[in-house]
């Protein structure tokens, strides 16, 4: 309990920092157009809290982030696994997997914008994100494999579910939850991106776009701080989430060793 409160109380200490620096720098600029203060942001941030339609508009960004997200993390997997049985199929796919990674993400958004919609860009600039961290991280744990291990399995004939529980899933898992955990923080900053450039229709960058184009200047802050709250939160989640799961593995191969 008091290791939580010293760390809370560090974290609030932190926070009221940055806070009285915005707001000392809206005060000593004294433009609201150009800074407002941390006061009026937040009090335009409960005013938009308080409407459906505010809600309505994260849940649909969150949505659609999540969905390409999900896409990166089957579709990785799978180029994985192809790739790292077909020697062929690695060397065919390898260059996509650079260029994807050499790319800036502006200029998928521009090239893909000519093809999608704009709803749907904004998924595929996530799992756009996600997709080579996913693919290679998996790759690199199939090489992980043991091989003497695995020539034990083939030579006792072990059942393939037997195999995977107790060889590939364990070898395999810490490489996903790693790039998971490094990927999924910035496919949702990129899709908002990708909401903003495209000016898809109920979202968050829209709500970014149009206050930029209309000088609002509060909302504009306002928006931004949901976009960075969210993503903490999100990357919060995906920390805890992968810590128990790093914990039900530790446990799931402390029981395999023991039969």
């Amino acid at each position: 309990m008091k290791k939580f409160l010293k760390s809370l109380g560090g974290t609030l200490l932190v926070l009221a920092f940055w806070l009285a620096l915005w707001w000392l720098g809206a005060i000593r600029m004294g433009r609201e157009l150009l800074l407002p203060s941390p006061l009026t942001v937040l009090e335009r941030l409960w005013e938009l809290a308080l409407t459906a339609d505010f809600w309505l508009i994260v849940l649909r960004s969150i949505l659609r982030v999540v969905f390409g997200i999900l896409l990166a993390l089957l579709s990785g997997v799978l180029l994985a696994l192809l790739t790292s049985n077909i020697p062929f199929l690695r060397r065919l796919f390898y260059p996509l997997l650079s260029v994807i990674k050499a790319t800036p993400v502006a200029s998928f958004v521009i090239l893909a914008l000519l093809w999608l919609g704009s709803s749907a860009l904004p998924v595929f600039i996530s799992m756009l994100i996600v997709l080579p961290v996913v693919w290679a991280a998996v790759s690199d744990g199939i090489g992980a494999f043991d091989k003497e291990l695995t020539e034990v399995c083939r030579v006792f004939t072990l059942p393939f579910g037997k195999r995977l529980r107790l060889l590939y899933l364990p070898t395999v898992t810490p490489y996903f939850l790693s790039a998971c955990k490094t990927s999924i923080g910035m496919a949702w900053k990129a899709g908002v991106a990708a909401e903003i450039l495209a000016v898809s229709p109920v979202s968050i960058g829209k709500q970014l776009y149009e206050a930029k184009i209309y000088l609002e200047t509060p909302d504009l802050f306002a928006w931004t701080l949901v976009v960075v709250l969210l993503s903490l939160v999100i990357e919060k989640l995906v920390t805890l989430s992968f810590r128990a799961l790093g914990k039900r593995e530790i446990r799931r191969a402390t029981y395999a060793q023991g039969e």
